[in-house]
């Protein structure tokens, strides 16, 4: 029986990883680049990489597209024997700071959604139990994930001169940060904020690039986290669209542009005239763009509500 065309291409991807044309770690042919080399449709193309992340061959990763995982193809069993192996030999070699790097290796890779100590357990090749000597539970490894990676990029001693040029140096890291890692931002609690030291320093910052600007420090505490808001509210679509990426196969791109024909439609009947001229403007919803945009008007507001005080 003839193979369907989303299955036959998926082998062939297959086989080039199982020839080492492409190794581990090494992007596949987006939704897109599927399209244009075998001449299907784009929904095709979707299922292929689809078909080839639901095998475990290709996983999807925030910025970089679909790539060959690290156990596809003839070094999977290897692989395996060894954690198996490494189990077996006990957990000496364990230590808080493994299973926090660990933890970020997997909430990188999978979202936070995936993360479970029998998870970091497999990264690791621990028995899951073991991993309970060092941390006392899921809650408290993810206040040290998150203290971790606010710590990978560390405020600068002698700050820039002005406040406003402060906010912006530390807005601008915060959403590196969240870019980088993009579990981070649904794992940060506004309402209840948990005790990072890594994450208050940003708070301090901010507090002084504040200070002495005629403001009490409540207001000094509200705009830091109007701010703040803003930056971390972009970001919480960072995990989302790499979740959407990876279920679909398509990067926001590739799916706006199946969304193109059907917007237009809705858009050209006269009751949205000012949707029908966005259309043709060609208008990208760029995050970076959005986070940029943003925080100057709150900048700029904030310089006319002190100069006006």
């Amino acid at each position: 029986m003839t193979q369907p065309p989303y299955r036959r291409i998926a082998d062939e991807i297959r086989a080039r990883i199982a020839d080492r044309e492409l190794r581990p770690g090494d992007p596949v042919p987006s939704a897109r680049g599927i399209t244009r080399e075998w001449g299907v449709a784009l929904a095709t193309a979707t299922k292929v990489l689809a078909t080839l992340n639901a095998e475990g061959v290709t996983r999807s990763l925030p910025g970089r597209g679909t790539v060959v995982a690290a156990l596809a193809g003839p070094a999977q069993p290897a692989s395996v024997a060894a954690r198996v192996a490494h189990r077996n030999e006990g957990d000496s070699d364990l230590t808080r700071e493994r299973i926090v790097a660990a933890a970020i290796r997997v909430a990188d890779g999978e979202g936070l959604a995936q993360l479970s100590m029998r998870r970091i357990a497999t990264e690791l090749g621990a028995g899951p139990m073991s991993l309970y000597r060092h941390v006392n539970g899921k809650d408290e490894l993810l206040v040290s994930m998150m203290d971790s990676v606010l710590g990978e990029d560390p405020l600068p001693t002698r700050p820039p001169k002005g406040w406003r040029a402060q906010l912006e140096l530390s807005s601008r890291m915060q959403w590196q940060g969240f870019r980088h890692h993009p579990w981070l931002a649904p794992a940060l609690s506004m309402t209840r904020p948990q005790l990072i030291p890594n994450g208050m320093r940003h708070t301090e910052w901010a507090l002084r690039a504040l200070d002495g600007l005629g403001l009490t420090i409540q207001e000094m505490m509200h705009v830091h986290m109007t701010l703040f808001s803003h930056v971390r509210g972009l970001a919480l679509n960072l995990e989302a669209e790499a979740q959407a990426e990876q279920e679909s196969g398509l990067t926001s791109e590739e799916w706006m542009q199946t969304q193109e024909r059907g917007f237009r439609d809705i858009a050209g009947t006269g009751d949205f005239p000012l949707l029908d001229r966005l259309v043709d403007s060609d208008m990208e919803l760029e995050l970076d763009q959005l986070f940029e945009f943003g925080m100057s008007l709150l900048l700029d507001g904030l310089e006319r509500h002190l100069a006006a005080r």
